[in-house]
């Protein structure tokens, strides 16, 4: 069994997206174990909710926390926009599906797809919680075949079962919530420090790299 890594998201978790730049370092690292993206699914379904304006208040409040911690831009055309905007759900199902979407047509720009989508979102303040929106920004990448799959009815199964495997994930790896990175060896699932993702990825690198090339977890 070879090593792999595993990234547990929902697409509208602010402290996802204050992970991006981490995460565009493990996709783009040369040597690393595979990395797959999987949604949980944390703001949809059950998890979805009213964007009233106490839990917007919240949100800001807290996505300022995460702008310190990490340098991420929270505009003010997203404060004022997906935010302000009382009459759209805050729930990730489309946001998912447009993903599980591009997990179908080109798993290797999942994670290029997430950032754009959290670009669109929490900078230039556009609403991915419209169907239409997601489309565009999947053209926009000239990703046309995944925005075209994410329309098909088909789909929801793949949806429902990347959401119930990324849950399952998260539980055997402890996790408390998103986003966490799980390493995969003959070992089993370990959980790997969060911080890394916001403050130095590069310090998984090295002992990364060892473990792909089948040096033992419990040998570090």
């Amino acid at each position: 069994m070879t090593a792999s890594l595993h990234y547990l998201f929902d697409p509208l978790c602010g402290w996802c997206y204050g992970a991006a730049p981490g995460l565009r370092a493990l996709t783009t690292a040369e040597g690393l174990p595979p990395l797959t993206l999987h949604p949980t699914g944390l703001f949809s379904g059950r998890g979805a909710r009213p964007m009233d304006p106490a839990f917007a208040a919240y949100a800001w409040s807290n996505d300022l926390r995460i702008a310190k911690l990490t340098g991420q831009v929270f505009s003010e055309a997203y404060r004022t926009g997906p935010l302000g905007n009382s009459d759209r759900p805050f729930d990730s199902t489309p946001a998912t599906r447009a993903l599980t979407a591009v997990h179908a047509i080109a798993p290797q720009r999942e994670a290029e797809a997430l950032a754009a989508i959290q670009t669109a979102r929490f900078v230039d303040g556009r609403d991915i919680t419209d169907a239409a929106v997601l489309a565009s920004i999947l053209v926009g990448l000239g990703l046309d075949a995944a925005a075209d799959c994410a329309a098909d009815p088909t789909l929801d199964a793949l949806v429902e079962r990347r959401t119930v495997e990324g849950r399952a994930l998260l539980a055997e790896a402890r996790g408390n919530g998103v986003p966490t990175l799980a390493l995969r060896t003959p070992e089993g699932l370990a959980q790997l420090p969060s911080d890394a993702l916001y403050r130095n990825t590069d310090a998984l690198f090295a002992p990364l790299r060892r473990i792909a090339d089948g040096v033992p977890l419990s040998a570090l």
